[in-house]
């Protein structure tokens, strides 16, 4: 018997700062919300980091420690590796017409999804209002964040 219950909301948690840990989030928001699916991102501690102004435009792919890349841990950390293999992946991401994270959130944003600060995160760091993309909806608490994702789905990235 197949299982007729449908997804209807889903609320994305972006912890990490680097482009496997956003875009994982930014893709299932975007899935969601082609689907007719309602969507919102929760961005929280480094996940801040594509959401603040000084740094969406320069985040990079995590190169040490990363055992998905297969690169020796040593060869990461040499000074600009990050930089090179972040250059490739956006340009193999480009290839495949996946845009960049500033373009992706505004799209993201245009079709509904509702895009949410830490509060918590956004206070360890010192963080305002003004520091963050226009995008943003608000700087909402976990109980908040509980709340919007009443009745949905919660996926961790």
């Amino acid at each position: 018997m197949a299982d007729t219950a449908t997804i209807e909301k889903v609320s994305v948690i972006v912890s990490k700062g680097s482009l496997e840990g956003i875009y994982p989030a930014l893709i299932m928001a975007n899935g969601a919300r082609a689907e007719g699916i309602e969507a919102e991102l929760f961005f929280t501690f480094f996940g801040l980091d594509a959401i603040t102004k000084k740094r969406w435009e320069h985040i990079k792919l995590a190169t040490v420690g990363n055992p998905g890349l297969h690169l020796p841990t040593l060869l990461g950390g040499v000074p600009g590796v990050p930089g090179l293999v972040t250059r490739q992946m956006e340009h193999k991401m480009d290839k495949l017409d996946i845009p960049p994270i500033p373009e992706f959130i505004e799209m993201i944003a245009d079709t509904g999804a509702g895009i949410y600060a830490c509060k918590a995160s956004v206070d360890l760091f010192e963080l305002a209002k003004e520091d963050l993309v226009e995008q943003v909806q608000g700087i909402i608490t976990v109980g908040e964040f509980y709340q919007h994702a009443a009745g949905g789905q919660i996926i961790y990235t």
